[in-house]
């Protein structure tokens, strides 16, 4: 299979412990597989992935170009599976892995097989969005030799702040020995794709007078009882401002402009609103991907697809729409950028791709949405604490 010139000059930099870092869509799954085949990579081949892209055998498919398969092989043999049984692998030893899609971070399960995997084979990681902060990159700098351990890391490292009840980051020492070793283990793949994106915000309503019913006097209006923490303060919040009438109404404004549709959604209370477009607006196919139901995108003129973010914003991709909609916002920058991916793909036919994210004029869409136009995760107990200050009741419930 003829490689790009991105990609090709990905595989001659890439060496036992890197991660491939490539934008979503920028083909870094063919550029992994060919860098097995082609590189002093050796034994079998094992992908540890998403369920979705396991399922879907999108690896089985790019590595069959270079003659690999799971019974048959011109290299060594191919096995494709989730993180979720990443442990089955521990004992592995003379193989090379491909760990896709960023899934070590903490001190878990995961990590400590990964640790176990990393040490008796040869391994590289892809990644379309490496790290949001420097402890995303714990695992891969102790697996490569720079730590002992993620204790050494943080005690070189981190600083916590001494006021918190929790242990809560205040600084990071030592950054440009970070910023080395980082980028010692980065191969970026840019690439300038024929596609723009355009991000379009669509304002909505809110009923803010039940609104401050839940932020101001801090009332539960869904269980008539006082709010007892900042998380629950969110998710009332969130549930007041999501579920306006005016969301759908603008939903149906862009189905109009765009017959072919794919929606992200948060909540399954949200999920409930939006299978009312199969009633109202028959017309129109609706086909879901969510923790339950995991159906195919509906192939016809006029279709929604909804799709709930911790379940699809990684590992599938549509090339027959041009266009996405975000009912509601996620916390995670993460998913934000890697569900823009789904239909920014190298082989689609569409040059201009439409985004439209609804957001309403509350406190809560305005807080989340400004984290995610910085890149950042929104995180609502630490905007709290910014807002209102450390010894708000709402911080030690």
């Amino acid at each position: 299979m003829e490689l790009m010139p991105h990609q090709k000059k990905a595989v001659s930099e890439l060496r036992n412990g890197k991660i491939l870092w490539g934008g979503v869509g920028t083909g870094k799954s063919i550029t992994a597989i060919a860098y097995y085949a082609t590189k002093d990579t050796c034994g079998d081949l094992y992908v540890i992935t998403t369920a979705k892209k396991r399922d879907s055998l999108e690896w089985e498919k790019d590595a069959a170009h270079f003659g690999i398969g799971k019974e048959v092989s011109l290299h060594g043999l191919l096995t494709v599976d989730s993180w979720n049984n990443i442990g089955k692998y521990e004992k592995v030893q003379g193989a090379t892995f491909i760990f896709d899609e960023q899934r070590l971070v903490g001190s878990g399960a995961w990590v400590k097989s990964f640790y176990k995997i990393a040490k008796a084979n040869h391994w590289i990681l892809l990644s379309a969005t490496p790290g949001d902060t420097w402890m995303d990159y714990i695992p891969v700098f102790v697996a490569n030799g720079f730590y002992k351990n993620a204790t050494e890391f943080k005690r070189e490292h981190v600083v916590y702040s001494p006021y918190s009840r929790y242990p809560r980051i205040e600084r990071f020492l030592g950054q440009p020995r970070l910023e080395r070793q980082k980028a010692e283990l980065l191969v970026e793949m840019p690439f300038r794709k024929h596609t723009t994106r355009c991000l379009e915000y669509v304002p909505v309503e809110h009923d803010a007078a039940l609104l401050k019913l839940a932020t101001v006097q801090r009332w539960n209006p869904y269980k008539e009882q006082p709010i007892k923490d900042v998380s629950e303060l969110f998710s009332v919040a969130r549930r007041i401002v999501n579920t306006d009438p005016s969301r759908l109404e603008a939903i149906r404004e862009i189905m109009e402009e765009h017959p072919k549709l794919i929606v992200f959604y948060n909540y399954n209370y949200e999920l409930e609103i939006l299978r009312t477009i199969a009633d109202i607006w028959p017309e129109w196919d609706l086909g879901e991907w969510n923790g339950r139901r995991k159906q195919e995108i509906p192939d016809s003129d006029k279709w929604v697809y909804l799709v709930q973010y911790t379940a699809g914003a990684e590992g599938w991709n549509c090339t027959s729409t041009d266009a996405m909609a975000f009912y509601s916002l996620n916390y995670s920058y993460r998913k934000f950028h890697q569900a823009q991916g789904r239909i920014d793909r190298l082989n689609t036919l569409y040059n201009f791709l439409t985004y439209f994210a609804l957001v309403s004029d509350s406190m809560v869409d305005k807080a989340v949405m400004k984290s995610l136009e910085n890149k950042k995760t929104f995180n609502d107990k630490t905007w709290w604490r910014e807002n209102y200050g450390e010894n708000d009741p709402l911080l030690m419930g």
